[in-house]
């Protein structure tokens, strides 16, 4: 009679080990550990590790080369903590070479970077589980303090002078005559709104009703202008100007009275000389009255 090996309970002991390591090589591959690359570990010491934990990764030249396995502690001793970082075991680190601590990323979590200068073929190397230089670098805040510290104390300076500058215009008298200035010419701004507004209530529409019944009485004016006949008005006065032409032309001749008087000299000194005449014999009728004139109711008397 042949035997079942493979029971109940061996399967399940079986499945369990293969859950087991399921889980196993899931945890380290969410931790970022290659269980089938074979690594080198090595040791650091910090008196402060300001946050480190296991898993915390280390990297080379910001190429991630390995991880922090464990953190121990001693706070009796100075350096009170003791890490273990895995690195890829392909990788060499020569003497000289540094475990630095610094800020990974703005979060405030840490990591680890290992600082060495080029290989040189001559050069000796660190043994794995060798303890490295540890050392603390400045953090990003830090690092980005020391950046803007100064721009942020040139700032404040500046801010200052311009609230010294604010203060003192502020103080100024001549600052609280110009508000008052301000003040006085917006009551008069007020003022003159309403009086403007007054006007406009009041004045205005009259204006307008005038300047209506100036539009209607020039309507009116323009409407006689059309009905006059201005062709026989031009005509009559071109007739009457070319009468006076002619008239200005005779009397510039020699033709006619007028003519003639106006230009026959000797008949204007001929003229001249009779009104002179006339008027001395005018002149003597009045002084010598008998001479010219003799008359008596009885007769004449002989001297």
């Amino acid at each position: 009679m042949k035997r079942n090996y493979f029971t109940r309970e061996v399967k399940v002991g079986l499945m369990a080990i293969v859950a087991i390591f399921v889980l196993y090589f899931g945890l380290n591959f969410l931790k970022g550990i290659d269980i089938f690359s074979p690594v080198s570990y090595y040791y650091g010491r910090y008196e402060n590790i300001g946050g480190l934990v296991p898993s915390s990764p280390v990297y080379i030249k910001g190429f991630k080369v390995g991880q922090v396995e464990k953190v121990v502690y001693d706070f009796s001793k100075k350096e009170s903590f003791v890490i273990k970082i895995s690195v890829s075991k392909e990788i060499k680190l020569p003497k000289g070479t540094k475990i630095e601590l610094y800020d990974d990323g703005l979060m405030g979590g840490k990591a680890i970077q290992l600082i060495f200068e080029p290989i040189i073929a001559s050069q000796i190397m660190h043994q794995p589980g060798d303890t490295i230089e540890s050392k603390v670098g400045i953090g990003l805040m830090a690092q980005l303090s020391g950046d803007l510290m100064p721009k942020i104390e040139g700032i404040s300076t500046q801010a200052d002078s311009l609230i010294r500058s604010v203060r003192v215009l502020v103080e100024n008298k001549n600052l609280n005559k110009s508000l008052a200035s301000i003040e006085h010419s917006t009551a008069d701004l007020a003022v003159s709104s309403s009086q403007l507004k007054k006007m406009m209530n009041n004045d205005v529409p009259r204006i307008l009703g005038d300047v209506n019944v100036l539009t209607s009485d020039f309507k009116l004016i323009s409407g006689n202008l059309k009905k006059i006949d201005y062709a026989a008005t031009f005509a009559s006065i071109n007739h009457t100007i070319a009468n006076l032409n002619l008239i200005t032309d005779k009397m510039n001749s020699s033709e006619g009275t007028i003519g003639m008087l106006l230009n026959n000299k000797e008949l204007y000194i001929n003229l001249s000389n009779t009104a002179a005449n006339s008027d001395k014999l005018l002149i003597d009728l009045q002084k010598n009255p008998k001479r010219y004139v003799q008359f008596s109711l009885f007769g004449s008397k002989t001297n």
